[in-house]
């Protein structure tokens, strides 16, 4: 098990956050997160389309439908590496797209992406921190994170990040899984993340560990009502969120006021 830890001993005092289903300290999220998403970088998109039969883009344009792209409006995009959200903003007319991920390996399989597209301009490939973006206060109108925040090792501290770079009046929208509200559909969902998906990324991308990760990493973020609860604590307003497919996925919508 490449991503194995031993439980915290004496010699791992201090905070602890969840890693999948292991409680690992806190110093030490970032590092693993990074590695897991080095590893399945170039399969990534792959295995998107492979572990959603493609609904994952249905998702995603559910979502852009939602942030309403504009000509002058400026996005940043968190966790977006392979460029999913910031290319198709750019598609449908907006202005300006900022990519921020923690992994250099997400974002050279994006840039390279964007290259094979033909899309040269107006998006920036940054690799940084969603604790600490590298971004001015009131910088963007809207700020995206898809699949990204529950990697994060302290969310509220990306939710105040995300407060402080959006502008008075702008947006943030967060693609992120969630708890399935359905129970016969529960159940099958976990069958097919602890079985399938495990199978499916060693077969591919050579790594069922990984995936395993990500099954796990689904289940310990907050419920819909607590992350929704959790963004409204930094101040935003207007916080409400919409299930789709049962909540296999979730869009959580607020905006800087």
């Amino acid at each position: 098990m490449p991503y194995h830890l031993e439980q915290n001993g004496p010699e791992h005092r201090g905070p602890t956050v969840d890693f999948g289903f292991r409680d690992v300290p806190e110093s030490e999220k970032t590092s693993l997160v990074r590695n897991v998403f080095a590893k399945v970088a170039p399969h990534y998109d792959l295995m998107n389309d492979l572990m959603s039969a493609g609904v994952h883009r249905v998702w995603k344009t559910i979502l852009l439908d939602t942030l309403n792209p504009r000509p002058a409006m400026r996005l940043a995009d968190i966790g977006g590496g392979t460029g999913d959200i910031a290319l198709n903003f750019l598609s449908r007319g907006g202005g300006e797209a900022t990519v921020i991920d923690i992994n250099q390996n997400m974002l050279d399989a994006g840039r390279d992406r964007a290259i094979n597209a033909g899309q040269l301009t107006g998006i920036t490939w940054t690799c940084g921190d969603a604790e600490s973006l590298p971004l001015d206060d009131g910088s963007v109108d809207v700020l995206s994170a898809a699949f990204s925040l529950r990697n994060v090792t302290r969310r509220d501290r990306a939710l105040r990040e995300a407060w402080r770079v959006l502008r008075p009046g702008g947006r943030f929208l967060c693609l992120e899984f969630g708890h399935v509200t359905i129970p016969w559909l529960a159940q099958a969902y976990d069958a097919y993340s602890f079985k399938v998906l495990p199978a499916l990324g060693g077969l591919i991308a050579g790594d069922a560990e990984a995936y395993r990760y990500l099954a796990e990493s689904i289940r310990r973020f907050p419920d819909q009502d607590a992350f929704t609860a959790m963004i409204a604590d930094v101040g935003f307003e207007r916080t409400r969120y919409r299930n789709l497919s049962g909540g296999i996925a979730v869009i959580f919508s607020a905006w800087r006021l």
